[in-house]
């Protein structure tokens, strides 16, 4: 009876022993698979190459050929000289700009710095003012000159145009780029009298500003004022007959750039 009772006890403490053993024992079954974490995206950037198209319109910031001379005969002596015939020159008018831009920027912190250049074709076109004036004869008294050129001048077009600008920009959003832009300017010049062209150089000045309204695409509203000033003279009626001409005018242009960010894609998302 006893060596029963002895017996059920070291059971019972086999039992509970081995059951404090098995907890001790490292589990078989398999970790819970980790958390997934998605790499963070890519940060805007306005570093790198860019190009795209442009559509606006231009007109003329000053009379467009103030100093045009002509050719007047005297009626009484056939005596030809060269005067100033029309001083006021062509009217202010304008017409459609449009053509295509590539560049570089570089972003430090909210600031842009970066370079363009851009090639215009245009339809403007400056008109003339049919003014010639007469003078009075020197060899004959009280006799006028003869204009021997059509009255009046057919004043220039600008046929096509291009720049080459530095800019400098203020990020006052992530997207928004506001700038600062000016530079180099050139363009042909042809006069509607003659039919000769020429090709002029100058400066250019304006600002604008863009938006990178989706990842890689931007779109811009600029202006520019241009001064085509190199040069005097562009032969007219003879060698010694000739137009100046100091073109300056005015162009406001829309356009969108495809960004290439060679460095990776700018990500809109993260803002």
């Amino acid at each position: 009876m006893k060596t029963g009772k002895i017996a059920a006890i070291a059971m019972i403490a086999t039992a509970v022993g081995g059951s404090a053993f098995a907890a001790d024992l490292p589990s078989r079954k398999a970790p819970p698979p980790p958390t997934y974490v998605p790499p963070p995206p890519p940060i805007m950037t306005w570093t790198g190459f860019y190009g795209g198209l442009n559509l606006g319109g231009g007109w003329s910031a000053n009379r467009a050929n103030p100093n045009n001379f002509a050719l007047y005969g005297s009626p009484v002596n056939g005596a030809t000289y060269l005067l100033p015939g029309n001083t006021k020159g062509g009217n202010s008018t304008g017409g459609v700009v449009g053509g295509g831009q590539v560049g570089y920027n570089y972003q430090i912190g909210s600031f842009v710095l970066g370079a363009e250049t851009d090639f215009q074709g245009t339809s403007m076109r400056s008109g003339g003012a049919a003014n010639t004036a007469l003078y009075p004869d020197p060899a004959g008294g009280g006799a006028l000159l003869v204009p021997l050129s059509p009255a009046g001048n057919r004043g220039i077009a600008l046929n096509w145009f291009g720049t080459a600008r530095g800019r400098a920009g203020l990020l006052v959003a992530p997207t928004l780029l506001v700038y600062g832009t000016g530079g180099f300017a050139y363009g042909n010049l042809q006069s509607q009298f003659t039919g000769a062209s020429s090709t002029r150089t100058g400066w250019t000045a304006g600002g604008g500003a863009e938006w990178m309204f989706m990842p890689n695409w931007s779109a811009k509203g600029e202006y520019l004022f241009t001064d085509l000033n190199s040069g005097g003279a562009q032969s007219a009626l003879a060698a010694t007959a000739t137009d100046r001409r100091h073109t300056q005018y005015n162009v406001v242009r829309a356009g969108v750039n495809y960004h290439f960010n060679l460095g990776g894609a700018p990500s809109l998302t993260s803002y």
